[in-house]
């Protein structure tokens, strides 16, 4: 869906992007993680054809990026990290207008191959906002206007989503619905750009994950691959000596059976606690990068 060759990218004459190299599968979804101005916002709008002056290939859907026709934004569905919306205009008349920019026309239904556009009183559900959809968008919450922007990217049932930090703003329970709805669009076959720095959103979401810092990408795999290539799980375990004072150690999962104390503590049933733990990808993203996500 995404293919990536060579990019290079300047808005001076010191280069933003370098020389970056990757591939979007279809179906797939896939992170591009880092700190504020590490270029991800960049990188999803040279993808969108909004930067049209970069070195080296973009070509998302067969199209070279910089050769984008209006056609191409048919099948593209963007929620930008801000909303969009109009605030004089309710919720539900946003997305009326922007439903209407989208042709149908000469396409069926899904059960023919073809597609239509989404009934806007299941969106409103699907996020919450059933009550809300009369509401001038300028009385909505930060949070309110995050759910609204991401079901206008829904509209009509785009083939590619770009995502660019869709939990920000939201409460653990709407950031649950919202991960849970973005998971059901990829159940449905569409292909997914994430750009965030929220690495809890990107283990649980994205098949991949590239981190890029300064315009660069320092690693590309799976969430799961990255964390197990750099750090096995520790066990930690505690216990109380004869004059009840605690004390703790750790030892690599792996090298479990060879922990000659732990064997003993377990053995005259003195443990405290034991648990275990891996690096989070927060803690590979730091050690390969030598950054933070803030």
């Amino acid at each position: 869906m995404i293919q990536v060759k060579n990019l290079t990218f300047s808005y001076t004459k010191k280069p933003f992007i370098q020389d970056m190299n990757f591939e979007v599968e279809e179906g797939e979804i896939f992170g591009f993680l880092g700190p504020s101005g590490a270029g991800k916002s960049t990188l999803q709008k040279i993808l969108l054809g909004m930067l049209p002056g970069y070195q080296g290939s973009a070509v998302v859907g067969g199209v070279e990026c910089s050769k984008h026709d209006a056609e191409f934004y048919q099948d593209i569905g963007v929620d930008f990290e801000y909303s969009t919306m109009y605030e004089k205009l309710t919720a539900k008349e946003n997305l009326e207008f922007f439903s209407s920019l989208y042709d149908t026309s000469g396409k069926t239904d899904g059960a023919q191959g073809g597609k239509k556009k989404r009934d806007l009183d299941e969106l409103f559900a699907a996020v919450g906002l059933e009550n809300d959809a009369e509401k001038r968008v300028s009385d909505y919450s930060k949070g309110m206007k995050s759910r609204l922007n991401f079901i206008k990217a829904l509209v009509h049932e785009p083939k590619l989503l770009f995502l660019d930090e869709p939990t920000s703003g939201l409460d653990p329970a709407n950031s649950r619905l919202m991960k849970d709805m973005i998971l059901e669009e990829k159940r449905k076959g569409k292909t997914i750009l994430l750009t965030t720095h929220n690495m809890q959103d990107a283990a649980e979401l994205c098949d991949r994950v590239a981190f890029i810092v300064g315009g660069q990408i320092y690693a590309l795999d799976t969430p799961h691959n990255l964390i197990m290539s750099k750090g096995a799980a520790k066990v930690t375990y505690t216990w109380l000596d004869d004059e009840m004072i605690e004390h703790s150690a750790s030892c690599d999962l792996l090298e479990l059976s060879q922990d000659k104390r732990l064997k003993n503590l377990i053995a005259e049933n003195r443990l405290q606690s034991i648990h275990s733990s891996e690096p989070t990808l927060n803690d590979i993203f730091i050690e390969i990068t030598g950054r933070t996500l803030v």
